[in-house]
């Protein structure tokens, strides 16, 4: 472990610093911080231009600076408010310090012919310009000019001032020295500590805060990168059931499935089948854009753990997904004699008690669920396949008890959220990628329009036309019910106006607070043609799939992300009737909502638009909510710094081959809890 100043480690808690007792400390644990090794990297996210007085005759207003002047008079204004008025000048104009909250003593200080020196954002007051309550400090003489070093601005939270971080961050820097040594020779700061260093107390050069950043992101990316391959190398010292080839099911349901695989998932099926057949746990990604069938490729995989009387778990989720994994899986399994069994939430004590017996001894081959599946109630009799589909939106925690159900079982993680190649190599580095990058045959584009909420009446003629010639549709809207702050759109509004409109047409009405009974007999009726309209919130965003559902209308569309826009879109256009998406704005458009609505209007391509979505919104958008365990970086962000990832990938794999002391520093720096989640 490296090691603080004297014989200190970097581990040490925050509290052997002066000033930090239990309370502070609870504090910054918010902020992640809970050693000296935490504060040295907990760095500014922007910094204030305090290197030099602006003259009074300067100021503009609305901005933050830093200025100097002599008191010229200083009195109490007695009007709305009680207020301290200091009154200052530099020979080039004048400034007025206002403060509301004062005491005797400040007042007092106040003296003719002080010099005062502030820091404050300018605002035109009653007498010319002003700040109010700006930071100051009050000097005998002419204070010397303004340290040439910008000042750091940290993330703080309610009790702690970025001013108060700032001092424990030198206290550790001081005490750290060597902390955090990697060395780079090929870098503009070779050494990891200088440029932390340098980014706590820079001076004004940008160029040199952008090459200490990118040099702090590039060590931060590679050690991110280290941990993966280390779990990813764990993994492979593992061992769990192999499921080689047996009676060959997977040939009779390609026999009875109706349609031909793609190359795509014919591929991705040997892949996963390959895997399955050894005694190394499967780690495998399989991402492909909606509509892709990544449901068939899990079948295959359900069936290879079936053959040797084995059990494979499918979590999803949301319990309409699950449900519908559920009917998809039974249709094509029960034939070939494997029982799917369905557990959620939401199922009533006798069914549930049914279901669990049936997991435990072993006759449900497949257990299709949610999060119910790996609460502790849950036993598995021979779990040797996980399914995690949008494993994003599962915590690590979460896939640890799943895990846990078994003997190290296989897992094969699914996502419809396309991952641009830029976020695989740096997020998903510990395991082997799988991509469906074709559709299957006879799919056709969805087009997409745009229409400002000035021509709804128009579009609300155009689906009811399409609607009534036997097409069905979605209306998405962004929210459930209206309120007095909130003037969009909302789903049970537009279901009352909708089905006021187009008198004939049969309405249904799906969000997340109906009970989950209600949701499914509406997803089931619209399933069955009973429904033309299905208006819903984006509770459909994931999952639903139903043929004839051709027309969809997104409401307020420019308040929704890419992602969540092309997920919403893939509702649409799984059969063979040419689909329509009609994205309704509210006008103006923001200039990243307009970029946003043009993408979506130029491409159906999945990894394109994940990629936009990157440059626009950054990974987490696109990852979705991340939960505790899972990756969060400290100052890399890969909307910005992904140029650096394939610099990242190339300096792990020479260090894990040529400097292995490196390597491990560099993993005991950033590794934190990631290095924990080994295998999963």
């Amino acid at each position: 472990m490296a090691t603080c100043g004297g014989e200190q480690p970097i581990g040490a808690p925050v509290t052997d610093l002066p000033g930090v007792g239990p309370g502070t400390a609870e504090k910054l644990e918010r902020l992640g911080i809970a050693t000296l090794g935490d504060l040295i990297l907990h760095l500014p996210y922007r910094y204030q231009d305090r290197t030099r007085s602006v003259g009074f005759d300067e100021l503009e207003p609305g901005k933050a600076c830093l200025v100097t002047g002599q008191i010229m008079a200083s009195s109490i204004n007695y009007g709305r408010r009680r207020s301290l008025l200091t009154r200052l000048g530099d020979g080039r104009g004048t400034l007025t310090v206002r403060l509301f909250h004062f005491s005797r003593s400040q007042e007092r200080s106040m003296r003719p012919g002080s010099w005062m020196r502030c820091f404050g954002d300018v605002r035109i007051g009653p007498s010319g310009p002003e700040m109010v309550h700006p930071e100051y400090r009050l000097h005998r003489e002419e204070p010397p000019p303004a340290p040439p070093e910008l000042t750091p601005v940290y993330p703080a939270t309610l009790g702690l001032t970025s001013a108060r971080i700032r001092k424990w961050v030198d206290a550790a820097l001081e005490r750290c020295d060597g902390a955090v040594a990697s060395s780079l020779p090929d870098m503009p700061f070779a050494e990891l500590l200088d440029a932390i260093r340098f980014l706590h107390a820079p001076s004004s050069e940008r160029d040199r805060i952008d090459a200490a950043r990118e040099r702090v992101v590039l060590d931060e990316l590679t050690g991110h990168y280290l941990v993966m391959k280390r779990r990813q190398a764990l993994l492979k010292r593992q061992s769990t059931i192999a499921l080689p080839s047996g009676p060959k099911l997977g040939r009779r349901l390609l026999e009875q499935l109706g349609f031909r695989l793609t190359r795509a998932q014919a591929k991705v099926t040997a892949e996963v089948l390959e895997d399955l057949a050894h005694e190394r746990p499967m780690m495998r990604l399989l991402q492909g854009d909606v509509g892709s069938g990544k449901t068939v490729v899990a079948a295959f995989a359900a069936i290879r753990a079936a053959e040797r009387g084995c059990q494979t778990a499918i979590m999803a989720p949301t319990e309409i997904l699950a449900e519908q994994h559920f009917e998809t899986l039974n249709g094509w399994l029960v034939p070939l004699g494997i029982n799917v069994g369905l557990l959620t939430g939401r199922q009533g004590a006798p069914e549930r008690r049914a279901r669990l017996e049936a997991i435990r001894d072993g006759h449900d081959l497949v257990a299709v669920g949610t999060h119910a599946l790996f609460q502790a109630g849950v036993e598995f009799d021979q779990l040797a396949l996980a399914i995690i589909d949008e494993q994003h939106r599962f915590g690590v925690h979460q896939r640890m008890q799943l895990r846990d159900k078994g003997r190290l079982p296989h897992q094969l993680v699914m996502t419809a959220t396309p991952i641009p190649r830029t976020l695989t190599m740096a997020l998903y580095a510990d395991m082997d990628v799988s991509t469906l990058d074709e559709l299957p045959p006879g799919r056709l584009p969805v087009r997409t329009h745009g229409a400002a909420m000035s021509r709804r009446d128009e579009v609300v003629d155009r689906v009811r036309n399409w609607c009534a010639v036997g097409r069905q549709g979605y209306w998405v809207c962004t929210t459930i019910e209206e309120d007095e702050e909130n003037e969009l759109n909302a789903a049970e509004s537009v279901h009352a106006e909708l089905a006021d409109r187009m008198p004939g047409l049969r309405f249904g009405l799906i969000h997340g607070r109906l009970p989950q009974a209600e949701k499914n007999a509406v997803m089931a009726g619209f399933k069955a043609g009973e429904v033309d309209i299905l208006v819903a919130t984006t509770v459909i965003e994931v999952g639903v799939d139903v043929p004839n559902a051709s027309v969809m209308v997104i409401d307020n569309a420019e308040r929704l992300g890419l992602a969540q826009l092309h997920q919403l879109r893939g509702r649409v256009g799984r059969g063979s009737t040419q689909a329509t998406c009609i994205l309704l704005y509210e006008a103006p458009l923001s200039a990243v909502a307009r970029e946003r609505l043009a993408v979506m209007r130029d491409t159906n391509d999945g990894f394109k638009i994940a990629e936009k979505d990157l440059e626009l919104r950054g990974p987490g958008d696109i990852l979705g909510t991340r939960q505790t365990g899972e990756q969060t970086f400290r100052l890399a962000d890969l909307g910005i710094d992904r140029h650096l990832v394939p610099r990242a990938v190339a300096l792990g794999n020479r260090l894990l081959a040529e400097d292995q002391a490196t390597a491990q520093t560099i993993i005991d720096t950033w590794g934190g809890r990631e290095a924990e989640y080994a295998t999963v």
